[in-house]
């Protein structure tokens, strides 16, 4: 947003922009994991649909999402981030506008369908209320905001961390309050929020209507290389994801929180 001062996690995230989609793209935890979340994106929200995405990064789901039929509008912290999204799907489709600030939308007039924000974005948002209260002004009765957060308690996450020998991340986790992180000497927090605190920030004008794992034993991105060398466990996998994604939600990597925008 034009004249906003840049948060932490925009300016981190500016520092890695230019070499972000080179270094994921070809890792095939990343990839598994993405596809769930597309698959639940298509599920929620039909043809035709105008849709807002929260934290879009390079732009590579709106790109999926719009040569699927759908509208998007892009909005990300980091003014690099959202200048490579401009080149996918059109720059005026594209805004740097950091999630806290996303009120200044409905303040346009703005409306959606439905919204998403995937692979943890807002867990770099300190307090998810005022997205919630925004997105109430911004989703239309009866729409849909898919929210993918991290999980607070991943054992695929602990157990691969602590085959490398990085036993200080294993149960990062379970700390409540901010966390420090940092990308290419740029530091910023994540919080990671637990399922009480998303519903409560999202009330009262959504309410849950499903949870489910993305990442559960799918392992996370700690886990590259050397799952991707490995593609026929991994389909495995996946497979196994599909059926137990819903039953044990809190041990994803990532958990995917479905609302819906209530009536009143």
């Amino acid at each position: 947003m034009a004249g906003a001062p840049l948060i932490a996690a925009g300016a981190a995230f500016d520092a890695i922009a230019d070499g972000f989609d080179a270094a994921f793209e070809p890792w095939l935890s990343v990839a598994a994991q993405r596809a769930a979340v597309r698959a639940e994106l298509l599920a929620a929200f039909p043809e035709n649909a105008r849709l807002l995405e929260i934290g879009g990064g390079t732009g590579g789901d709106a790109a999926w999402m719009i040569a699927r039929g759908r509208s998007v509008f892009l909005t990300d912290a980091s003014p690099a981030m959202v200048r490579l999204a401009g080149r996918k799907i059109g720059r005026a489709q594209a805004e740097s506008i950091a999630a806290e600030q996303i009120h200044v939308l409905a303040e346009r007039g703005e409306r959606f369908d439905g919204a998403w924000s995937n692979f943890a974005a807002l867990n770099c948002v300190d307090d998810l209320t005022p997205v919630g209260h925004a997105l109430a002004r911004l989703v239309r009765p009866g729409g849909k905001a898919l929210l993918v957060l991290f999980g607070c308690c991943c054992p695929g996450e602990i157990a691969t961390e602590a085959i490398r020998g990085r036993l200080g991340n294993c149960f990062r986790r379970l700390r409540k309050g901010p966390v420090p992180a940092s990308l290419r000497g740029r530091r910023f927090a994540v919080r990671y929020h637990r399922r009480i605190e998303i519903e409560r920030a999202m009330a009262p004008g959504f309410r849950l209507v499903g949870r489910k794992a993305v990442g559960l034993f799918v392992p996370p991105s700690a886990a590259e290389p050397w799952i991707s060398r490995h593609p026929r466990l991994l389909a495995g996998l996946a497979a196994t994801d599909r059926r137990l994604a819903a039953a044990f939600a809190p041990l994803g990597d990532h958990v995917l929180y479905a609302f819906e925008r209530l009536q009143r």
